[in-house]
Formats: C-alpha cells, structure tokens, sequence
C-alpha cells in the first residue's frame, strides 16, 4: 500500500503528498482510502488495465514499470531477463521518431529495441554497442525528435494485411484457449448437464478450428489441453509459429449475477502505441458475436495483458461472458450459439482481410457464403 502511494506521489499524481525516499513508511502511508482509489482507478485506466481501483500483482508490475524514466538506469540487451519500463517506451518512442525503430512499443528493451539502438548509436558516431548509457541519451536530448507522423508499426501491420490478399487460405491463425490441464473453471448447469467452462471454451476453439480449416486456413492450439503453460509459454508457441493473427478465448466471472456480456480486447495503452489490426479484428470480432447472440455489447478495449503484449503478431482476446450470470450461462451453454460465435469469429476474420471490399451488413455474412467467395 505503502509503495503504491509513494509510486503515484513520485509520478505526480497525488498533489501535496510528499513522498518520503527513504524505505521507511509512516502508518498513514498504509492506509487505502477513497481518494488513493480514484487516483489509482485512472492509473490503471492509463495503463491499459482493468480500472478496478485495487492493487493486484499487475497494478504493482505497472507501479513499478512507470517509476523508471529515460536516463534513471543504464538500458542494455538481457536475452534471459529482459529489461521493462516506462525508460524503455521513451526510448523505444525517441528511436522510433528518429526512424530507426520500427516495432511495437511494448516497453520491453529485446532485440528489436537493441539493434535499432545500436544503429543509432553507429549514425551518431558513438560506440553502437547497444547500451543506453549517459553519452547515448545526450545523443538523443541533443539530436531531438526530429521526424514525426504515424506509427511504423502500426503502418506496417496494415500493410501485411493488405498485401496478404482477401483469401483466407495459407492465413496462419493460433487459438489460444485460456484454460488447460488440471484447471477446469467454474462448472456451471446447461441444457444437458453440469459443462465445465473449460468445456466450453475448447468446444469453441475446437468449432473455430473446424471452419478455419475448411476454408483453407492454417490453424494451432496454443497448448495441448492437457496441460497449463503460462501466457508467455502459450506466446512463444504463437511466434515460434509465425502466426498472422492469435484469437484468445476464455469467460469472465463477477461476485453477484449483475455483470454480463461480451468484451474484447487488444494491444494498447496510454504509453505505448496500439496494435491497429488487433483493434480493427476485434472491433469485428465483437460487432458479429452481437450481431448473432443476445449477449450484451460491453465493447473493445485496449488492455496490456500478457497474451496481447508478449506476441508478435495482432492478437485479440475474447471474452465470452459472465458464468456468474443466469443469462451469460444459457448462451454459453447453447451449442447452437458456440456455433454462432464461431462463424462470427471467422467471418470476423474473413471481413479484416477484406479491407475496402467488405461491405456485407454486420451479421449477414454465412459461413456458407464464406466458403463460395473462397473457392472462387
């Protein structure tokens, strides 16, 4: 608690609480009030995280992330442990104005931060040794941002999806359901009996799959279902691949029946740039699961969770529903609607690589018709 206030007084968020540097915190210091809340509520909004107005593991790993600037540590390559930070997006954004870095700014110094750095520091008549030092950031002071306009990133994802061509067929896709092994989720009552929500989710992925392929597509499950590898696990499974784009499924629960809905999310905060083919999929993703179901519309929302940040290629998360709500369960459970949402996901799809040409309504377009436009 303690740490979680000094962090936003440091940041400036807190005004006229002074925050003691030493490691010693008064008792008053401890307590969460409603004021701390709020503030960190848009803390957490900035970051990309759900803005509950709690501290959890991800809200303290954003704390700390953000009370690193440009120039308050030495920034260098570490393959086996990476270096993450609000340093490393200021870094990752100066190199990127400058022209010299062209990937997503995820806040993680790997090797695409390292070698644009070094090619940086090679045009500017320093040691191109990769090492974000003293000299290197008086470079970067002194030179300034010189070039501005759109995100290279962001331009090149929706370049890939244009020249990647309308036809589904050669797309590689991975579905990633979010639970495996032992971990079987809440067990709910369906239609015909008690479905456990990792039932649900794999019958899913598993009728996603079935129409990916048809339709000429390549397609792999990010872990055996047999076994719970962790998302950065389930993310190297994804780039080992060379995916063009990672689907995510999994349900959401809440303490009373109140919450219900679909959401889904991609690539994106306050701090970094978005992942803009993520957030076009998943506006569609979300638009056609609507469009088919009667679960209520609860939006896209850009989030830095670990599925979305730690993958190269755009990645959307979808979540399906509420098994806390009697409404939620009755569609979750419907073999009918999993199979709605399973054309959705894939007309979705279909409707990305369209680009100019789509121009069905939402929630006309069938699998069916899918398939002839395919073959055509």
């Amino acid at each position: 608690m303690a740490e979680a206030r000094s962090t936003l007084a440091r940041l400036g968020l807190l005004p006229g609480y002074e925050p003691d540097l030493s490691d010693k915190y008064a008792e008053e210091d401890k307590f969460f009030d409603e004021s701390l809340s709020h503030v960190l509520k848009a803390f957490q909004q900035s970051r990309g995280i759900v803005p509950s107005g709690n501290i959890d593991d991800m809200t303290l790993r954003e704390l700390r992330h953000a009370s690193y600037a440009l120039g308050s540590r030495v920034l260098s390559y570490q393959p086996n442990n990476e270096l993450v930070g609000d340093d490393v997006t200021q870094l990752q954004n100066q190199l990127q104005e400058l022209g010299f870095y062209s990937h997503r700014i995820d806040g993680h110094f790997g090797p695409g931060t390292y070698e644009a750095l070094a090619n940086f520091q090679l045009n500017s008549g320093l040691q191109d040794d990769g090492v974000c030092g003293p000299e290197t950031i008086r470079a970067l002071k002194l030179l300034g941002r010189r070039i501005t306009g759109g995100s290279p990133h962001a331009i090149r994802e929706r370049e890939q999806v244009r020249t990647a061509g309308p036809k589904l067929a050669g797309k590689r896709v991975v579905i990633d359901p979010a639970l495996g092994g032992s971990h079987k989720g809440h067990v709910v009552q369906g239609p015909y009996g008690q479905i456990a929500e990792e039932e649900i989710i794999w019958d899913l992925a598993s009728r996603i799959e079935g129409r990916m392929i048809a339709a000429g597509m390549e397609t792999i499950k990010s872990r055996p279902r047999m076994d719970n590898p962790s998302a950065t696990a389930r993310a190297d499974v994804a780039n080992a691949f060379g995916a063009d784009l990672i689907i995510s499924l999994k349900c959401d629960h809440y303490p009373n029946e109140k919450a219900n809905g679909i959401a889904t999310f991609y690539f994106g905060s306050d701090t970094g740039n978005s992942s803009l083919t993520g957030e076009t999929l998943s506006g569609y993703i979300q638009r056609e699961i609507v469009a088919r179901t009667n679960l209520q519309n609860c939006g896209s929302h850009a989030r830095t969770w670990e599925m979305l940040r730690f993958t190269q290629a755009p990645t959307v998360e979808v979540v399906l529903g509420y098994l806390s709500n009697p409404g939620d369960v009755a569609q979750l459970t419907d073999p009918a609607v999993r199979d709605a949402m399973a054309e959705a996901v894939v007309v979705a799809v279909k409707r990305l690589y369209l680009l100019d040409r789509d121009d069905a309504p939402t929630g006309t377009y069938k699998f069916s018709e899918l398939l002839r436009a395919e073959q055509a």
